[in-house]
């Protein structure tokens, strides 16, 4: 008989998986209520005056990079050493992910990253490049929501719920 995962990180990963699905939950909620609208360079320069929009933008850049570090930090990572990896770096952490299925690119997960940055240093600086990295996170959003499930999935495979 071979062993499927070490029982003694299965605790820790199932708490990390629990977390990540609310955090999921809740950036996909913003994510729907803030794109239900038609969200354009007239609507991002409306930002200033419009403090209900600016409230839906610090919710989902906040929900957007909070959900982005779980993954990466503490999903990902104790998903590994529940399968018997330890992944040094964030990159080992994404190869591995990769691996695994969990992500489809390492690649875009990094640049999703750089949207983060994106969103939270040009918001009233350059308007032109707010709107290019919202509209791109919007579509990165469905990468980290992705992440979530594929993770979730696999637990269920592993018989951890």
């Amino acid at each position: 008989m071979s062993l499927a995962y070490l029982a003694e990180h299965a605790e820790n990963a199932l708490f990390a998986l629990e977390l990540a699905e609310r955090e999921a939950a809740h950036l996909a909620y913003t994510q729907q209520s803030l794109f239900a609208e038609r969200i354009d360079l007239a609507w991002v320069k409306n930002l200033v005056t419009r403090q209900d929009l600016a409230e839906k933008i610090d919710a989902f850049v906040a929900r957007f990079g909070r959900l982005q570090d779980h993954i990466g930090e503490k999903l990902i990572p104790r998903f590994a050493q529940l399968m018997g990896e330890r992944p040094k770096s964030l990159l080992d952490v994404l190869a591995y992910a990769e691996r695994m299925h969990w992500i489809d690119s390492a690649e875009e997960f990094v640049g999703s990253r750089k949207l983060r940055n994106q969103l939270v240093h040009e918001y009233m600086a350059a308007p032109e490049l707010f709107l290019e990295a919202l509209l791109a996170a919007d579509g990165a959003t469905r990468l980290l929501l992705d992440t979530v499930l594929r993770v979730g999935k696999h637990a269920q495979q592993l018989g951890l719920r």
